[in-house]
């Protein structure tokens, strides 16, 4: 896993970036912080900066959390930087102009479409989470409750608590561990992989009641406009959920979810259960992810976008 040559690189740059995916997610949030607490408490005296497009409120109780820069506009080149979670470049946002100045890159991912576009790249694409990839290259004896806490965040997010096809005994494991860490299992499932606040019950409602069944039933499809995320209140960060929730429908084989970001331009994200290969699709049209959930950005209507990715379906 190129253990040794990622701590040489590490141990030789003085200045380090962190950064990860836009809108990152549980298992994005939770590498990126993992990694920058382990670093800031192992090398004090370098330079260590985490970077988020933005940080869903049900995260900002993680520790260090508020050091991490939500604009990046520095001109500065640093001597390593380390992406985690992303699958290419153009998903590290505006980061990637920071990657493209760096001295040396890493990428620490799990995402079966990563393109190997750093110079080293630590790609295990049967783990669960990259938090998993992350903890086999931590020294298991210098992980303390807060960073146990991050790698936990990111692993209960990315197999849905313990649920999806990915987890495997080394998920479990490595979880077990990192609850004798002193991390708080169970408050941190409900508060951030179940609680929902008010407006994201209302849209969900809405989504379901709006959804509708394609190919015989194996599929469901549904959809959030502007206008509806402007009634609500609602941001991206409330939406998180709803695919599954529409993908664990009686007799479904698999979902796809649709909202829209720009008149005419959609984040699709999809999940299937047993057959399709999600990843398959969303790569097809830019995006990326796993075999069971991916997801991409479509240009046109509604139905124009549903019709092109269903031609794609192959059962």
């Amino acid at each position: 896993m190129n253990k040794e040559m990622l701590w040489k690189e590490i141990g030789e740059a003085n200045s380090i970036f962190i950064a990860g995916h836009v809108r990152p997610d549980g298992d994005c949030i939770g590498s990126c912080m993992a990694m920058y607490q382990y670093l800031t408490k192992e090398y004090p005296q370098k330079e260590i900066c985490v970077y988020f497009e933005s940080v869903p409120e049900k995260f900002g109780f993680l520790d260090k959390i508020n050091e991490s820069k939500m604009q990046y506009t520095e001109e500065k080149q640093y001597d390593l930087f380390i992406a985690l979670d992303s699958s290419d470049v153009e998903r590290l946002g505006d980061a990637g102009l920071c990657f493209k100045k760096a001295k040396k890159t890493v990428c620490i991912d799990h995402h079966v479409s990563n393109l190997n576009y750093a110079n080293m790249n630590i790609v295990v694409p049967n783990a669960s989470s990259t938090v998993e990839v992350l903890y086999e290259l931590l020294d298991e004896e210098k992980i303390d409750k807060s960073i146990a806490t991050s790698l936990y965040i990111g692993i209960i997010h990315d197999s849905g608590v313990f649920k999806y096809s990915n987890t495997s005994k080394r998920t479990m494991e490595i979880a077990g561990i990192l609850m004798e860490k002193g991390v708080e299992y169970t408050k941190l499932i409900d508060q951030t992989f179940y609680r929902k606040t008010y407006i994201q019950n209302q849209i969900l409602g809405r989504v379901l009641l709006e959804s509708f069944l394609v190919l015989e039933g194996k599929g469901i499809v549904s959809c959030v406009t502007k206008k509806m995320m402007n009634f609500f209140g609602a941001t991206s960060d409330d939406l998180d959920g709803i695919v599954e929730q529409m993908r664990i429908t009686d007799g479904v084989e698999f979902s796809i979810f649709l909202y829209e970001i720009e008149p005419l331009v959609y984040k699709v994200s999809m999940r299937s259960n047993e057959i399709v290969n999600v990843s398959k699709i969303a790569t097809k049209f830019g995006g990326g992810g796993h075999i069971r959930a991916a997801g991409c950005t479509m240009t046109g209507t509604f139905h124009d976008i549903v019709s092109t990715i269903l031609k794609e379906i192959d059962m």
